[in-house]
This record gives C-alpha cells, sequence and structure tokens, in this order.
C-alpha cells in the first residue's frame, strides 16, 4: 500500500483547492447572481482568472500580482489546460502547442471595456509564447522585436481616458507566424479605426495620444528647438490641460522607451526623426487661428491671424508658406473638365485644419503600422504557420454615442456572431469526434444585428454611404429620415419618428437620436456628426499641398495630392472602409482554431481591491458570458480524458485501487458502476468521459475528498508505526555506538592518566640527577678556581720580591701611564658605541667626557667627517660629480655676492635645454657645429641702440661661443673663448650680464654682449670652466651694480637701479642717453 502511494503521480488540479468554482460551466445553480458571487470570491483571494470551458475570464486587478514570473511560466508549460488553477498561460501553452504540435493555426481574441486590461493581457501571451518558443540569437532578436512594437504602436494609438490611463484607441491584431519547429519568423500588424477624432479634440478629464505629451516631457532641449517646440503643454490647443499629467507615468522616462524600442524594432535615425517632426507639425496646427475678413464681393473669407506658427510648421515640413496658407483660405472643386475655386469662411477654415491634422496624424499611424510590419515581417519564404492575437475595443455604451461607438459596436457584434459560431461548431466537433449524440442548441443568434447595420441594400452603413453620396442637401437629420423610413419595421431598432415606434412619449428617446438592440443591451446613438464622420473628407487643396512638401514621408503620406494623378473619383467612406477590414479580419478569424479571453474591469476607480458588482454586471451581460455557459452546458457540462479521470477517481473503488491493470476506459466503467451513478448523468467518448450534470462531479470530488481524508488516517497510522519502529532501532544502535565510544573514551583517559605520571615522575628523576651533577661540577669549578687564585697570589709574591726595588723607584708614572692608558681605552670604546650617522649634514657629535681629551676630541670628529665626506662622495657616478663640481664653482664664485645665486642652488644645471640633436628644426645649426655642445639657450640680447632685446640662440662649445637666430638657426656672431675677457653682471637678483670681448680681436668690432637669460648662474659658471680648460686662465667675474660695456666705439655705462615697472616681476632695460643704460630691477 505505502509503495502504491508513493507511486502516485501527484498533480495539482483544477478541481483541487477551489476557490468559488474554477470553471463556471461547473457553477451550481447557474444565473447572474451566482456568476457574479463567484468571480467576485475569487477576486477577493486574488484569483483573477476564471474558465468558461475553454474561455478564460480576466479580471483586472489594478496591480501587480506574482503570478507571471519564469516560474510560474515552466509550471504552466506542455501542461494540460484543466491540470492546473486557471490563468491565461494555460490558454497560451494550449494555443502554442496545437499550432506546434498539431499544426493548427490559432487566433486569441481578446475583448473586453477600455480599462479591462486588454492590452496587458495581449503582452502577457506574447511574452509567454517567446519564453516557451526556442532559443538563438536570430530567433532572440525577432522576439524583441516582435516584443518591443508594443511601445511604438502604444505611444502613438494609446491615450488615457476617463476609464483607463493606457486605453487602446485603435484595434489591433498581429499575426507571429511560426516555423515547423515553433519558432517565431516574423509577424504582421493590422489596425482598425484609430480615434483620429481625439487628435483635435478630448472629452474632460481625458488626453491626446501619448505620444505628444512624451515627446515635450522627454525630449532634450536641442531636439525641441529643432522641432521648434516648447516644453508647456498649454502652449498648444491640442492638449487637454485638466489632466495633461498622469499620477504614476512619466512620460520623460517612456519617451526614452518609445526611441530606444523604435530603435530595435528597426527604425533608421532620419526615420525617427522624420516622424517627431509630423507629430510637432500636428501640435502646431492647433496654434493656428483665423479671423474673418469681408471681400468686395460681401463674401466672407478667413485669414490666418498670426502666421508665424504657420510659417514654423512650412519651415519643418518644407512646405512653400504661399501654398499652405491658400490651402486654409480656399477650396477647389473639379468636375471634368471645370475648376471652381471658393473661398473658405472660419468655420470651413477651422474645419479644414481640425481634418488636415487628423488625417495627418491618422496616416502617420498607418505608416508606422506599415514600417513595423517591413522590419518584423517573416524573411523566408517557407511555409509558416501563424498565431494570431486581436486587441480590439470592448462595447460601448456611453452616455453620448456616436458614429465611432456605432461601428465599434457593430465590430463586437461580428465578434460575438463568430463566438458563438466558432464555439458551437468546436462543440459539434467534439462530440462528432467522441461518437456522442449531438442534440440541437437554442441560443440567440445575432445575425440579425449584424444584417441590419451591414446589409447593402437596406443596412444602416449602406444608407449612410448612400446620403453621403447624394446629390443636394445633405444633413444628419436626412440620414434619420431615411433611418425611419427603411428600419422602422425592424425589430432591433427603434426611433422617436418610427411609424411603429412604442417611444413616441418616451423622454429618453430625443428627436435626433436612435437605438439599436444589441446583443449586449440597448444603444442610443446621437446622429449628429455621423455624416461629417462617414465622409472624413479632406480638402484637395490640402491635399495637394502635403504632396507639394520637401519632407519626404509627408509627401509620401499624400499620394493623392500628386496632380499628374488627380482622381475626381469619390474617396470610400469611413465606414466603407472599417466594414471592409472587418469582413476582411473575420474572414481570417474563420480559418484559425479560436482562444478567448474575456477582460472584465472590476470598479471604475482603477483601484485595487474593489468589485463593483453592477459593473461586472453591466459587462457580463454585454460579453454575453451566462449565453456563453449556457452553449457549454446544453450538452455535457464536464468532459476529461480517461486516464486522468481513472488516476484522479480510482481510490473510491476497490477493484481500481490502487492499480487498475487494463485499458482506462474499462476503469472509468468498473468505477462508475461500482458508484452506482445513473447511466443518463454520463456518456462514454472515444477518449473522455462526458459528465452532464455538475452535481454529479461535485458528489464524485465530495467522495474522493471523504476517501482522501480516510487514505490520509490509513497513512498516518502506518507512517507511525514505522516511525516507532525506526525509531526503536535508531536509539537500540545509538545505544551500541555510544557504549562503545564511551569504554573507548574511558580507556584512553586512564592510558592518559598513567602516561601523565610517569611523565611526571621521570621528570623528577632526571631534575634530581641533573642538580647532582649540578653541583658536582659547580665544586670543581670552585676547587679549580681556587688553585689558580692561590697560584696567581702565589706568583705575584715571588714577582714582587724580585721586583720590588724597581718597582718602588717608578711606581708614580706607572700608575698614572697605566690610568691615563685606561681612560683613554674606555673613551675610544665610548665613542665607537656613540657615533653619528653617515650623512655629511648632520652635525651631531658625542659630548666630551675628559677636559684634557678636548684636542683629541676635536681631532677626531674632524677626521671621521672628512672619512664620512668620502665614503658619501665614493658613491657618485662621473655625471653627478661634474654636476656638484659646477655647483661647487659656482658657490665660490656668486655665493654671498649675487641675490640670483640662493634660488639657482635647487636647480640642477642641464646645459642643453634646446635638445639640438632631436629637434628637426635646428638640423642646419647642428650641421654646422662640430664641436661639444656645452650650453644651448635662448637668451635675449639687448639692442645697443635702444635697450630692447632680440632672442638668441646662445651656444657655449669648448672652444667657442655662437650666437644664432632662433626661428631660422642661421649663426650670427662666432667668438673665440681666447677673447673673452671678462663677465659683468648686477649683486641684485636679474638675469643680465655682459661679455666683454679682447680688444683688438676680430670678434670685438662691434663691440661686447650684453645678455638677460634665466640661467644666469649656471650659464657664467659654465663659461668659466670651459674658459679655464682651455685657456689656463681663470675668467674674471665682476659683480657690480654699475659696470662698463664696450659698443662699437663707445663705452656706455650700465646701471642697476631699483625700481617698479608695469611689467610686474620682470627687470626691464632702458637707453637713457649715449653713455649710460638703466635696468630696473623689481
Amino acid at each position: 500500500m505505502l509503495e502504491a502511494m508513493a507511486k502516485m503521480e501527484v498533480k495539482s488540479s483544477l478541481l483541487d483547492n477551489m476557490i468559488g468554482v474554477g470553471d463556471m460551466v461547473l457553477l451550481e445553480p447557474l444565473n447572474e447572481e451566482t456568476f457574479i458571487d463567484n468571480l467576485k470570491k475569487r477576486f477577493d483571494h486574488n484569483e483573477i482568472y476564471t474558465y468558461i470551458g475553454s474561455v478564460v475570464i480576466s479580471v483586472n486587478p489594478y496591480r501587480s500580482l506574482p503570478i507571471y514570473s519564469p516560474e510560474k511560466v515552466e509550471d504552466y508549460r506542455n501542461r494540460n489546460f484543466y491540470e492546473l488553477s486557471p490563468h491565461i498561460f494555460a490558454l497560451s501553452d494550449e494555443a502554442y502547442r496545437s499550432l506546434r504540435d498539431q499544426d493548427k493555426d490559432q487566433c486569441i481574441l481578446i475583448t473586453g471595456e477600455s480599462g479591462a486590461g486588454k492590452t496587458e493581457a495581449s503582452k502577457l501571451v506574447m511574452s509567454y509564447v517567446a519564453a516557451v518558443c526556442g532559443k538563438g540569437a536570430e530567433v532572440n532578436q525577432v522576439k524583441e522585436q516582435l516584443l518591443q512594437s508594443n511601445p511604438v504602436l502604444e505611444a502613438f494609438g494609446n491615450a488615457k481616458t476617463v476609464r483607463n490611463d493606457n486605453s487602446s484607441r485603435f484595434g489591433k491584431y498581429m499575426d507571429i507566424e511560426f516555423d515547423f519547429k515553433g519558432d517565431p519568423l516574423g509577424g504582421v500588424i493590422s489596425n482598425y479605426l484609430l480615434e483620429k477624432s481625439r487628435v483635435v479634440k478630448q472629452p474632460r478629464g481625458e488626453r491626446n495620444f501619448h505620444v505628444f505629451y512624451q515627446l515635450l516631457s522627454g525630449a532634450s532641449e536641442e531636439l525641441l528647438y529643432k522641432l521648434k517646440l516648447e516644453r508647456d503643454f498649454s502652449r498648444y490647443n491640442y492638449l487637454s490641460l485638466d489632466s495633461a499629467k498622469v499620477n504614476g507615468v512619466d512620460d520623460a522616462a517612456n519617451f526614452r522607451t518609445v526611441r530606444n524600442a523604435m530603435q530595435i524594432v528597426g527604425f533608421l535615425d532620419h526615420e525617427a526623426e522624420a516622424v517627431l517632426e509630423v507629430v510637432a507639425a500636428v501640435l502646431k496646427l492647433g496654434n493656428i487661428e483665423f479671423k474673418p475678413e469681408s471681400r468686395v464681393n460681401g463674401l466672407d473669407e478667413s485669414k490666418i491671424k498670426d502666421k508665424n506658427e504657420l510659417k514654423e510648421i512650412c519651415e519643418l515640413t518644407s512646405i512653400d508658406q504661399v501654398v499652405l496658407e491658400r490651402a486654409f483660405s480656399f477650396r477647389t472643386v473639379e468636375a471634368k473638365q471645370e475648376k471652381v475655386s471658393t473661398t473658405l469662411n472660419v468655420a470651413q477654415a477651422y474645419y479644414a485644419r481640425d481634418a488636415l491634422a487628423k488625417n495627418l496624424y491618422s496616416r502617420l499611424f498607418s505608416w508606422l503600422v506599415n514600417r513595423i510590419n517591413e522590419s518584423i515581417k517573416a524573411q523566408t519564404k517557407v511555409r509558416k504557420k501563424v498565431m494570431g492575437v486581436l486587441d480590439i475595443y470592448g462595447f460601448e455604451i456611453f452616455e453620448d454615442n456616436s458614429f465611432e461607438q456605432f461601428i465599434i459596436n457593430y465590430c463586437n457584434e461580428k465578434l460575438q456572431q463568430i463566438f458563438i459560431e466558432l464555439t458551437l461548431k468546436e462543440e459539434q466537433e467534439e462530440y462528432i469526434r467522441e461518437d456522442i449524440e449531438w442534440t440541437h442548441i437554442d441560443y440567440f443568434n445575432n445575425a440579425i444585428i449584424c444584417d441590419l447595420i451591414e446589409n447593402n441594400t437596406n443596412g444602416i452603413l449602406a444608407m449612410l454611404d448612400e446620403e453621403c453620396l447624394r446629390p443636394g442637401t445633405v444633413t444628419d437629420e436626412t440620414f434619420l429620415e431615411k433611418l425611419n423610413q427603411i428600419c422602422a419595421t425592424h425589430q432591433h431598432f427603434e426611433s422617436r419618428m418610427s411609424k411603429c415606434s412604442r417611444f413616441l412619449n418616451d423622454t429618453t428617446l430625443p428627436h435626433s437620436c436612435f437605438r439599436i438592440q444589441h446583443y449586449a443591451g440597448k444603444v442610443l446613438y446621437q446622429v449628429e456628426g455621423f455624416v461629417d464622420k462617414n465622409n472624413d473628407l479632406l480638402y484637395r487643396d490640402l491635399s495637394q499641398a502635403m504632396w507639394k512638401a520637401g519632407h519626404t514621408l509627408i509627401k509620401s503620406l499624400f499620394p493623392e495630392g500628386n496632380p499628374t494623378k488627380v482622381n475626381l473619383k469619390r474617396p470610400p467612406t469611413a465606414g466603407s472602409q472599417f466594414k471592409a477590414s472587418v469582413a476582411t479580419l473575420m474572414k481570417n478569424l474563420q480559418t484559425k482554431n479560436p482562444n478567448y479571453i474575456r477582460c472584465i474591469k472590476p470598479n471604475d476607480k482603477k483601484a485595487a481591491h474593489i468589485f463593483n458588482e453592477s459593473l461586472v454586471c453591466h459587462q457580463i451581460r454585454y460579453l454575453g458570458l451566462l449565453e456563453n455557459v449556457r452553449v457549454r452546458r446544453a450538452g455535457y457540462a464536464f468532459r476529461q480524458a480517461y486516464e486522468p479521470c481513472l488516476e484522479r477517481y480510482k481510490m473510491l473503488c476497490k477493484q481500481t485501487w490502487p492499480h487498475w491493470k487494463g485499458p482506462a476506459r474499462s476503469g472509468v466503467e468498473v468505477l462508475f458502476n461500482e458508484l452506482e451513478i445513473p447511466t443518463e448523468e454520463y456518456s462514454f467518448g472515444r477518449s473522455k468521459i462526458f459528465i452532464r450534470n455538475p452535481r454529479t462531479l461535485f458528489q464524485l470530488e465530495d467522495l474522493r475528498k471523504q476517501r482522501l481524508e480516510d487514505l490520509a488516517t490509513l497513512i498516518q497510522k502506518i507512517y507511525r508505526g514505522w516511525k516507532c519502529r525506526t525509531h526503536f532501532l535508531l536509539m537500540k544502535r545509538s545505544q551500541v555506538v555510544i557504549a562503545a565510544w564511551y569504554r573507548r573514551y574511558a580507556q584512553q583517559k586512564r592510558y592518559q592518566q598513567i602516561k601523565s605520571s610517569a611523565l611526571v615522575i621521570q621528570s623528577y628523576i632526571r631534575g634530581w640527577k641533573a642538580r647532582k651533577i649540578l653541583r658536582e661540577l659547580k665544586h670543581q669549578k670552585r676547587c679549580k678556581e681556587a688553585a689558580t687564585t692561590i697560584a696567581a697570589f702565589w706568583h705575584g709574591t715571588q714577582v714582587r720580591r724580585e721586583y720590588r726595588k724597581f718597582f718602588r723607584a717608578n711606581a708614580g708614572k706607572k700608575i698614572y701611564e697605566f690610568t691615563l692608558q685606561r681612560i683613554v681605552q674606555k673613551y675610544l670604546l665610548e665613542m665607537k658605541n656613540k657615533m653619528p650617522s653617515l650623512s655629511p649634514i648632520d652635525k651631531n657629535w658625542p659630548s666630551r667626557p675628559y677636559l684634557f681629551l678636548d684636542t683629541t676630541h676635536k681631532e677626531l670628529k674632524r677626521i671621521f667627517h672628512l672619512w664620512r665626506c668620502k665614503k658619501y662622495r665614493d658613491q657618485f657616478t662621473d655625471q653627478q660629480k661634474l654636476i656638484y663640481e659646477e655647483k661647487l664653482e659656482a658657490s665660490e664664485l656668486f655665493k654671498d655676492k649675487k641675490a640670483l645665486y640662493p634660488s639657482s642652488v635647487g636647480q640642477p644645471f642641464q646645459g642643453a635645454y634646446l635638445e639640438i640633436n632631436k629637434n628637426p628644426k635646428y638640423k642646419k645649426l647642428k650641421d654646422a657645429i662640430e664641436e661639444k655642445i656645452i650650453i644651448a639657450e635662448v637668451v635675449n640680447k639687448i639692442n645697443r641702440a635702444n635697450g630692447k632685446s632680440t632672442s638668441r640662440i646662445f651656444l657655449l662649445t669648448n672652444n667657442n661661443v655662437l650666437l644664432a637666430d632662433q626661428k631660422s638657426g642661421q649663426i650670427k656672431s662666432e667668438v673665440p673663448l681666447v677673447d673673452v675677457t671678462k663677465v659683468s653682471m648686477s649683486s641684485q637678483n636679474d638675469g643680465f650680464f655682459a661679455v666683454h670681448l679682447k680688444e683688438g680681436s676680430e670678434a670685438a668690432s662691434k663691440g661686447d654682449f650684453l645678455f638677460s637669460s634665466d640661467h644666469l648662474i649656471e650659464m657664467a659658471t659654465k663659461l668659466y670652466r670651459t674658459t679655464l680648460s682651455q685657456t689656463k686662465q681663470k675668467l674674471n667675474i665682476e659683480i657690480s651694480d654699475e659696470f662698463l660695456v664696450q659698443f662699437r666705439q663707445d663705452k656706455v655705462c650700465v646701471k642697476f637701479i631699483q625700481g617698479n615697472q608695469k611689467n610686474g616681476s620682470v627687470p626691464t632695460c632702458k637707453r637713457k642717453n649715449n653713455r649710460l643704460l638703466e635696468v630696473a630691477v623689481p
């Protein structure tokens, strides 16, 4: 028994731990009240999904729930639809597996009113399919593009309404294409009826499309300037201000998300920029205002008040301003060979402006869808499997219902029609497949309502088109009159003026309205605006103006504006276009296996944990959910394959428990016979058992629950016995192990005690022996020392006796010399331990211990300093020695004589500051000099005439001093060192110095040189050392604040003075007269 229980496959089922009823088909009793109570009970326990057979009901929780994690995806992957609790992932997995394994094209129809969560449901379906299908770089790219198409379409097609902060204002159908392995290849998106009237006007408490607010909030200042926009919403007439900001919505972040999504989907940069330019143009169109102006012939015409907005629009779209301005003021009507141009009054001009804005945005949205389709379409031409996801408007009943609500509800009528047909068809096919007798099911067929709307002769849409095309005066009232004439006898049509109307005195039915009894309830439509909205007229002048735009995208949106392709035929109406689109959609859905998700909004406050029963009741009615349950329950309420049925209920029969050896169907037959269930309550199909009444299923569940309790008791009893026996055997084994370990421990402890005692005894014995030996050794040592002492005293006595006569004569001198020797020895030993560091700059030296050692102490200090200086010098390289010799030479020449010297001490003497060997600029100069260059520096040569300076390159070689031009590198002067007699400079903090030349020499023809340099000390030192080395004569260095310089035939006095000058800390030189050159030093 235990082995059988262990081998049972434990599976969670739809029927396990149910909160309420997981499948509405099993609801007893079935009525509107119990239906709502069951939904509310599950909603209160965070169970937002409920089944109606294979249909999923989704209640919007208005908060995040932890039921969409990757773990949940794995839970529902490749599982039977009814195997786990209701979830949207179960339906997605069923559809995907049917497509992949059975090669059946699928479609998932998501319906519900605005705010019910349709868009989120479609995202969840797509994310689940993306998670469970194949992996790989190419496949992942396709999945990412399919998923990223949503943010783009939501930005341009969704808006905040009073019911939903992210309401889809268009219908979307996406075909996702898969290969034979089930990997996505691409997709195709179709859009239906964008609510373009929202572009120019929004109801109170609602917003325009998201993209307008995202652009103004998230675009950079540079982009806004380029688009000629301002961030302030109040600047634009097309944006409502009462709800411009939405709580919890970050428009700026969403704008970045949209730009990123466009890039992932495949939009090029110039395409994204063109799209934003069109959006900006639509925004700015709303700011164009008109004023009336009377003409001479008495006709009224309109003029634009402020042409600045028009100018900016024309700059954005590259349209000629004159052409667009005329298109807003005139209308040209063409008939065969004639053209008639009429002026537009203010009202017509505003109509034309709004029509252009609506058409421009609507066509841009269609272009976006087509552009996305180009990016996500399948690249291969292999046979494809298709899964369609339809996210379309739910049934709408507002206080004021107009043309938009009429065609939306028409679409829902067609979806309800196909839903009933496909559901009955699926039910009938399953009965035939399982060889169960099919009984006719009575249900409301809404084909009569669809015919009332779409009939090509007497349908409302046909009459609306006929009225729009009729010559003469056409108004909404004439359209209503025609409806009253033709549809008066129709049982689902009512109006105040219809002949057989029962509502002639009903004040809820005004004259300008008509009422249609849809499958979801009666809806009152305001006839005002039907004709204009159906016409959807855009003046040809505006189309032609748009076609003339230099903006490539805008020009492509208005092909009818091409003058060479003028089509005088009236364009199709909005109603006829939508009717054709719906027909195409229905035809597409007929070819696929349908899967349904019915979305319900629990409250109008968009708040969590609130369940408004009256609102939910209203949605249940117009979604036809009770009708759906009744259709499903008309035959058999529950059906299940034989294997899971036997696996679930086999414990109720002794013959099938714990294992049934034969076929599963035979086991179910034995089981039902044993339980004595009436035969009329069930039927056996080929692979499933069909149960007619939910009560029978609940009876089986009650019996199973009781039997499981009995089995649990039996399992507990057996388990407790096994646990006690196991515990006893474990205790017994533990006792044996503990005893063995204790005995081991006791023996180890006793051994350790004996061992430690032996060690103590051994240590005491060894100590006693060691002390005995120590005593003997000490005794021997004392005896030896005593003998030595006696011998020493004896030898001393003998020596004293022998030398007593000599010792007495020189005793004082001997004692003095011995004492002095000991003192000097002690002094030197102490000095050894007190020596200072080897650093030459360390001036520490031990103090003198005795006065008579003063001379010795100083001499030792001098010798030690010379020795450590030598040690320090021995560490120098030849290059370092040369540098220090130069520094030492500079110290002897300039220390305490020149004020500039202290600042030069810390600066290394580099010599070659210009790096002539490396700089290609001085290649010519380098080639002209064959000797080694000792100094290469830029100096300022003082002009003899005016005291101004000129930059020259000062070069010192082993034999010459050279001056070269700084720019060209050409040598200007060359002076042999033997002709240099003296160098003069001041004692102040300046860089001026004079080089005196030997009188009568060739170099002295122009006189002495007066220079200024930042490296005066280094240059004077190197010149001094080089001259000494070459001529063996010391160069005379004169330091004086006044000295004479020979300029040609004149001697000029150079005088250095203290003074403040305009150049800050830079010395200046000025010629005072023919005999005086004055240098002002700060």
